[in-house]
C-alpha cells in the first residue's frame, strides 16, 4: 500500500504493530457463535444468515502502540481501520479503538485463523478476541479484552517477539531478556522453553511448515527445530553486519528461502539463506539508511523494507532489485510492515 496522500491517515497514535485481519475466518468463528446461540432460541430465522457471505468482501488492518505510561495526553491503543481495495485508502476513522489504559501495546502478533490478537505489554501479554457490535454500523468488527487469561506470559517482562506459525498451532515469544518460548495454541501447554536464547530476542519467525523457528538477538542467529526444541544451526554474521529481522519464504515448495535483513556501515542489506544446508547464497544491499522494519508478501515475491528515514521499499524477491519507492512515506522510522493475505497491498506503520 503505497504511501500517497489518498491512503496516508493519522489516528492519533504512534504504532508499533501492524497486522491484516483473517476477516474470513474471523466471521466464520462469529458466525458460528451465532447459530450456538440461536439454536437455544425456539424461533429460527432460516435467512438470519443470509448476509454472512456478502460480509465476507470486507478488509482490515489492526494497528497498536500508543503513548507509554507517560502523561503525555497519548492513548495507548489497539485500532481497527477498514481498508478499501478499490481505492487503495485507509478509512478516515478507526472503525475502532479499543484503549489499554497505562498498558503500552508495544508488539503484537494477529492469529491466522481468527482466534484473536495477542499484544505485549510491558510485564505480560494480553489476549484481545474479535466481536460485533450491534446496530446499523457498516462495519460491525469490534476488539475487546479476552477473559481467558494467559497465565504462562504474566509477569514475564517486556516481550520483544511474538508470532503464531502458519497454521496457528504454535505461539513463539521471545522476552527482552532473551528468553525464548514456543506454546501449543490454544492450551498454551510449553515445548521450548529457553531462558537464554539470547542476551535480548529481537525477531522471531517460523518456516511455512512450521518446522522451524529462526530467533535474532545479540547479535546472533539460531534456527531451531520445533519439534526436538534444539538449535539446529546458527548463522554467522560477516564483518560489520547486524542482523535486524528475519522471515521465511512464504512460498511452500521445495526450496524455501531465510531472508535476513542487516544492517552495514553502508546501509541495510537482505541476506538471503539455503534452509536445508542453512549456507548464505548471496547477500545485497538494497537501501543506503539503517533499515527499521521488515516482512516478506504471502506469496514470496516481494520483500518490504521501512528504514530509519522513513523511506519504503517494495523489493522483487527473484532479482533483489527495487520495484516501489516511496521517500519519506512517515517523518519518523518505519515501525512496521505487512502485506495483505492475497499480497496485492501493504501496511506500514510509524511512530
Amino acid at each position: 500500500m503505497a504511501n500517497t496522500p489518498s491512503d496516508l491517515q493519522q489516528y492519533g497514535v504512534p504504532f508499533y504493530g501492524a497486522g491484516w485481519v483473517p476477516y474470513n475466518h474471523v466471521r466464520s468463528k462469529l458466525t458460528s457463535q451465532e447459530k450456538i446461540e440461536e439454536d437455544n432460541k425456539e424461533d429460527k430465522d432460516p435467512t438470519q444468515f443470509k448476509d454472512d457471505e456478502i460480509s465476507t468482501s470486507q478488509n482490515y488492518v489492526v494497528l497498536a502502540g500508543g503513548g507509554g505510561e507517560g502523561r503525555s495526553g497519548i492513548p495507548n491503543a489497539l485500532v481497527v481501520s477498514h481498508v478499501d481495495f478499490a481505492s487503495n485508502s485507509l478509512s478516515d476513522q478507526p472503525v475502532v479503538m479499543l484503549r489499554t489504559g497505562s498498558d503500552l501495546p508495544y508488539r503484537m502478533t494477529v492469529h491466522p485463523l481468527g482466534d484473536g490478537i495477542i499484544c505485549a505489554l510491558q510485564q505480560s501479554c494480553r489476549l484481545f478476541e474479535w466481536e460485533e457490535r450491534e446496530g446499523n454500523e457498516v462495519h460491525k468488527l469490534s476488539v475487546k479484552v479476552s477473559e481467558k487469561v494467559l497465565t504462562q506470559l504474566e509477569d514475564v517482562g517486556q516481550q520483544l517477539a511474538l508470532t503464531f506459525n502458519s497454521e496457528g498451532s504454535e505461539l513463539a515469544v521471545g522476552g527482552e531478556d532473551g528468553s525464548l518460548r514456543v506454546f501449543k495454541w490454544p492450551s498454551m501447554e510449553i515445548i521450548l522453553n529457553e531462558a537464554q536464547a539470547h542476551s535480548s530476542v529481537k525477531d522471531l519467525n517460523f518456516s511455512c511448515d512450521g518446522k522451524f523457528l529462526v530467533s535474532l538477538g545479540g547479535g546472533l542467529c539460531r534456527i531451531w527445530g520445533v519439534t526436538a526444541s534444539k538449535v539446529v544451526a546458527s548463522l554467522a554474521k560477516e564483518n560489520d553486519e547486524i542482523f535486524a529481522f528475519c522471515r521465511f519464504s512464504q512460498i511452500n515448495d521445495k526450496n524455501p528461502l531465510l531472508y535476513i535483513a542487516a544492517v552495514t556501515d553502508h546501509g541495510g542489506s537482505i541476506l538471503t539463506w539455503n534452509t536445508t544446508t542453512w549456507k548464505r547464497m548471496c547477500s545485497n544491499r538494497v537501501v543506503r539508511e539503517a533499515i527499521s522494519a521488515f516482512n516478506v508478501s504471502a506469496d514470496g515475491k516481494f520483500l518490504a523494507v521501512g528504514t530509519v528515514g522513513g523511506d519504503l521499499f517494495i523489493i522483487n524477491s527473484s532479482n533483489m532489485r527495487v520495484q516501489v519507492m516511496v521517500k519519506k512515506a512517515h517523518l519518523g522510522l518505519v515501525t512496521a510492515l505487512t502485506f495483505s493475505h492475497d499480497s496485492r497491498l501493504y501496511n506500514n506503520v510509524s511512530a
